[in-house]
């Protein structure tokens, strides 16, 4: 027998569970959209999203280890060799081996590495800003704070 009291589910306080409706799906939606925009800003300088992560990683803190980046991007080591490896071969980066460990790597900016600090976070900024209108400060940081919620809550 199915109950019909309030405090039971019905489809339609279900509705907000399925695609495209769901907040997952919403959220990967918009994660694809910035990529899709972002990958067609980064394209003239050969680049993709996931080497801007490095990047910014290393403008953040230069000479880190492989595993760090990894760490920080929670990539796996072969995924992040071969974007290295690219990055490397563009001369945006250096590896060299840890002069107190020689099993570690350190990844090292170039010049050009450095100098795409100035280029690049701008146009970031103005996607970002693309997305965001409309939507207050306030409301901005409570999203960010939320998205940190959800994210240690499933790590």
């Amino acid at each position: 027998m199915v109950s019909t009291s309030n405090h039971s589910p019905t489809l339609e306080s279900w509705q907000h569970d399925l695609a495209p409706y769901n907040m997952g799906y919403r959220i990967k939606l918009v994660s694809q959209l910035l990529s899709r925009k972002f990958t067609e800003k980064l394209e003239p300088f050969g680049l993709t999203p996931f080497h801007w992560l490095v990047l910014c990683c290393l403008w953040q803190e230069d000479g880190l280890p492989t595993s760090s980046i990894g760490d920080k991007l929670k990539q796996v080591g072969g995924t992040l060799t071969g974007v290295l490896d690219r990055m490397e071969e563009r001369g945006l980066v250096r590896r060299e081996r840890d002069t107190h460990d020689r099993r570690i790597w350190r990844i090292w900016l170039t010049d050009a590495g450095r100098e795409l600090e100035v280029i690049l976070p701008p146009i970031a900024a103005a996607i970002r800003e693309e997305a965001m209108q409309g939507i207050s400060f306030a409301d901005r940081e409570l999203f960010s704070q939320m998205l940190n919620r959800a994210i240690a809550n499933l790590s």
